[in-house]
């Protein structure tokens, strides 16, 4: 497959679940390769334990989930938002007992995974919600779990997909898992073809990691600010701000009390921080 753009306009609506049902509708599929990604089946091959809980998010036509399956997986859990491709796997599964198929949004799933795999969800999602992203994984992920797959390594004129970078990617995990791996995908299919990193992170257990609602900010220079005060407090490991400033990701050694980080943004009666359960 040739294009690897999802949408032909700018993309401007909300990224919600009419959206992409619609995009499934229209067959407007194009980062739908037809099959498993050849990294992404690089990487189950060596996978020994067949028994370990898989979710896959954003998981479309899921040929990943196919793959696994064929090669003796038992537990794997798969989700999606759009309703057409989640009735389609239910009923290309339907008799099998290894796979749950969910319809639904993923930052509401409740579960714990030895593994996640990561498949054109990321690059999917608005860039404001990187650091929920970050956040709802750390929560999914069991003690020892790992969160594995592809990103994208450039920009692109028309989103989604939304790109990015590796040192953005970096600043992103920083603390809240440990880097296995992080590097250029050499088995990429030609058309992103250096483009595509692989990366392997393993979840931190020894470290907080929480999503607050922010109120007040309105510039990046503001988000400097802000973000160094909190850095500062003893504990705090990696703080880091959605790109519409509305969300903030704290990584800690320990539990932060919400009145010292109330306390540390004090000098403007504007900022405002709200813990997200």
């Amino acid at each position: 497959m040739e294009d690897i753009k999802c949408c032909v306009t700018s993309c401007e609506k909300p990224l919600d679940a009419a959206y992409w049902e619609a995009q499934y509708k229209t067959k407007a599929t194009g980062w739908d390769l037809g099959k498993t990604s050849p990294p992404l089946q690089t990487y189950i091959d060596t996978l020994e334990n067949k028994n370990i809980a898989i979710l896959i998010p954003g998981c479309g036509n899921s040929y990943e989930a196919k793959y696994l399956l064929e090669h003796g997986f038992t537990n794997i859990t798969v989700i999606d938002i759009a309703p057409t491709p989640v009735a389609d796997l239910k009923e290309k599964f339907k008799n099998n007992s290894n796979i749950q198929i969910i319809l639904g949004d993923f930052f509401e799933h409740q579960g714990k995974y030895d593994l996640i795999i990561e498949q054109t969800f990321f690059c999917a999602l608005p860039p404001t919600l990187r650091q929920k992203y970050v956040w709802k994984m750390h929560q999914l992920l069991a003690d020892e779990g790992k969160l594995a797959g592809l990103l994208f390594t450039r920009t692109f004129e028309v989103s989604p997909p939304f790109g990015g970078s590796k040192e953005e990617y970096e600043t992103l995990f920083t603390a809240a898992f440990e880097f296995l791996k992080m590097e250029v995908s050499l088995n990429s299919i030609a058309p992103r073809a250096n483009s595509e990193l692989f990366f392997e992170l393993k979840k931190n257990n020894k470290v907080n990691v929480n999503l607050y609602e922010f109120e007040g900010i309105t510039c990046s220079g503001c988000t400097e600010s802000v973000t160094r005060k909190f850095a500062a407090i003893d504990g705090i490991v990696n703080v880091s701000m959605s790109s519409d400033f509305a969300e903030i990701l704290i990584v800690s050694k320990y539990e932060i009390a919400a009145a010292a980080l109330q306390n540390a943004i004090s000098y403007d009666e504007k900022y405002q921080i709200k813990k997200i359960s």
